[in-house]
């Protein structure tokens, strides 16, 4: 339900948001009921991730989509331009508001899509928790509408200083938009007396800036940041990928496990030099809250970028995410992965809820529960979270 590794961090969600926190722990209780004593069904979701747009401004080093393996890069453009409308986008809302999900909104980058702001406005007229993960590009842009509109959490992106995070990124003086955006999302905050949104920056750990990690105490520090959250890379062994994909073929045809094909590349870290690094950051972090996700101890560190077939060992060896969350694809698709093209079924063909303990549903649910893990669930973040 919520593994004790990652008990601060639910303990400081529930500081800052009780009721949201308080909702999470009811429904995940009921998920890890259904798991083990369902046959593939389960409680409405806890949490839905809405992938508004395949389409980023950026081409960041070590993203799955656009970076420098990123599958977008080949894919074909008809499919990446595709995106639901505005209306689609509110429809769906309104057929899921009943049973009170967490909502977030993802990508690409989703401040793209051009109904992005109303959707929160939407969200948020529902009494539904709301959380945006972007690259920050366009937060000064868009500063008062995403105060005004009551979102809750604001995940952004940031490598390191300006001179780490503009390399990374690949756009010279993005790191100076960004916190000039969270600057005045701050002051509008201020001036109106509230606390959200909560600022929480995100920061992946990659080749390119992990020998200068403590860099982010200081940009929090400066942007007056709720929290700093320090994501372990995602990275694939090939020969993973290609078990992966033969397993699939086998068991779901027709189901294209090519988005995993965008994280098959070494890590490039000196585990020795990160595992410092790691410590330094846990004792001098004093006026920021910092999390690392997954939180490994040092010998799970070593495994986990020191062995391609690493399975968790603090953590249960299985996936329960298809129990709790979804993920709402451009193309109408909900999906239980972000990284495998299975689809429970369309919500432009038929009501959501039909959908989630549908025929494809309770049947990916059963074949997950009997394995346990799929071969590249091993590198998949949501496998540490539930």
């Amino acid at each position: 339900m919520i593994p004790l590794r990652n008990i601060r961090r639910f303990f400081r969600k529930t500081m800052e948001q009780p009721a949201y926190a308080m909702r999470v722990a009811a429904k995940r209780l009921g998920a890890l009921l259904s798991y083990h004593a369902g046959r593939g069904n389960a409680p409405l979701p806890e949490a839905i991730t809405i992938f508004m747009t395949h389409r980023c401004n950026l081409r960041c080093k070590m993203c799955g989509q656009w970076g420098d393996h990123g599958v977008s890069r080949s894919g074909a453009k008809e499919e990446l331009l595709k995106e639901l409308s505005t209306e689609q986008l509110t429809a769906f809302i309104e057929d899921t508001a009943s049973f009170m999900p967490n909502i977030t909104l993802f990508g690409g980058e989703p401040l793209l899509h051009r109904g992005a702001l109303d959707l929160i406005r939407t969200i948020k007229s529902k009494g539904m928790h709301c959380l945006v993960i972007t690259n920050g590009s366009l937060i000064g842009r868009f500063a008062p509408e995403l105060v005004e509109a009551g979102l809750d959490e604001l995940n952004i992106s940031l490598d390191g200083n300006e001179e780490t995070h503009d390399a990374i990124r690949g756009m010279k003086g993005l790191f100076s938009t960004i916190s000039g955006g969270i600057s005045g999302i701050n002051a509008l905050k201020l001036e109106r007396g509230i606390r959200k949104p909560l600022i929480n920056l995100q920061c992946t750990i990659n080749k390119d800036n992990y020998g200068n990690l403590e860099e982010m105490l200081n940009v929090a520090e400066t942007c007056h940041a709720n929290s700093i959250t320090f994501h372990h890379l995602i990275f694939l062994a090939g020969e993973t990928f290609e078990t992966h994909k033969e397993y699939f073929n086998k068991h779901f045809p027709g189901t294209s496990s090519e988005d995993w094909k965008g994280f098959v590349f070494d890590h490039g870290l000196d585990i020795d030099l990160l595992r410092k690094k790691i410590a330094f950051i846990k004792s001098n972090a004093k006026n920021v809250f910092v999390n690392f996700y997954p939180n490994f101890t040092d010998t799970e560190l070593n495994d986990y970028y020191g062995n391609p077939r690493y399975i968790p060992s603090g953590y249960a060896p299985r996936c329960q995410s298809p129990w709790i969350a979804c993920y709402l694809f451009p193309d109408g698709e909900v999906r239980p992965c972000l990284n495998i093209a299975y689809s429970f079924g369309n919500v432009q063909k038929e009501p959501f809820k039909n959908i989630w303990n549908g025929p494809a549903a309770t049947a990916y649910r059963r074949r997950l529960k009997k394995e346990g893990l799929f071969p590249a669930c091993i590198r998949c973040t949501e496998l540490y979270r539930y």
